[in-house]
């Protein structure tokens, strides 16, 4: 299944207004986080899947990158990205990552921010992402954490009745596959639940080693402006992992 409710105009509006506002849990936690794990860009060619409204893509060329291709599967990030980014060193393509072609190009980094958690197929991705990486080319993403995603349902605290957080609730780590989740209270959102020794081992049983996880914490600065993100300390909202494409495969 390919979701897709970026392009609800509603939900997009509420997105988009979220992240104008740059005081998410994505500004100060994993934006800062996956940035960290980025090598030198000089020169190198990028591709960022799931890349939304670009702003991913405009870092990486900000940071000395020769060329990137930005590939999302909503039209209206698509078309928000070309009108905040115009660049000739940018591409941008609207169609699903896991349909992506470009059989005859090769990357020496491919970036994932958040949407490798909203495709059903891993194996097949990662088998795809490893065809299109240089030699030693490198490969970052960032999902949801899944101690976050593991229980299923959405309000996943334990809290008292005054509504002070007890501790948080793990259960159904084992079992993989769909959970919704709801956003701003009205939209349900699917994303794919899988262990952590899922989403490492996969990666090396498709020719890539480990280079680096990264659970985050948030950014001083996100502690004073977002209070509960001092939450992080309990339980993760995400992972980052670096993998690097071996030679022999």
């Amino acid at each position: 299944m390919k979701q897709n409710i970026y392009d609800n105009p509603n939900f997009f509006k509420i997105y988009t207004t979220l992240r104008e506002s740059e005081v998410t849990a994505n500004d100060f936690i994993e934006q800062p986080a996956i940035k960290s794990l980025i090598p030198c860009l000089k020169g190198k060619s990028v591709l960022d899947l799931g890349c939304g409204d670009g702003h991913f893509s405009k870092y990486c060329i900000e940071n000395g990158a020769k060329n990137v291709i930005g590939v999302d599967i909503s039209k209206n990030m698509i078309e928000r990205a070309k009108k905040l980014y115009q660049d000739d060193k940018i591409e941008f393509m609207c169609l699903p990552m896991e349909n992506l072609g470009l059989t005859n190009q090769k990357f020496d980094l491919i970036i994932s921010s958040l949407s490798i958690h909203y495709v059903e197929d891993y194996p097949a991705l990662i088998q795809k992402i490893n065809g299109l990486l240089n030699n030693s080319g490198e490969f970052i993403f960032s999902t949801v954490h899944p101690i976050a995603t593991a229980r299923k349902g959405s309000d996943h605290w334990i809290k008292t009745e005054d509504g002070h957080k007890l501790h948080w609730a793990l259960d159904n780590y084992q079992e993989e596959g769909i959970r919704e989740h709801d956003w701003f209270g009205e939209y349900s959102v699917v994303i794919y639940h899988r262990t952590i020794s899922t989403l490492v081992n996969t990666l090396v049983e498709h020719g890539f080693s480990l280079d680096k996880m990264i659970e985050p914490e948030s950014t001083l600065t996100g502690i004073e402006k977002m209070p509960e993100l001092i939450n992080e300390k309990r339980r993760p909202s995400f992972i980052i992992i670096k993998s690097k494409k071996q030679n022999n495969i």
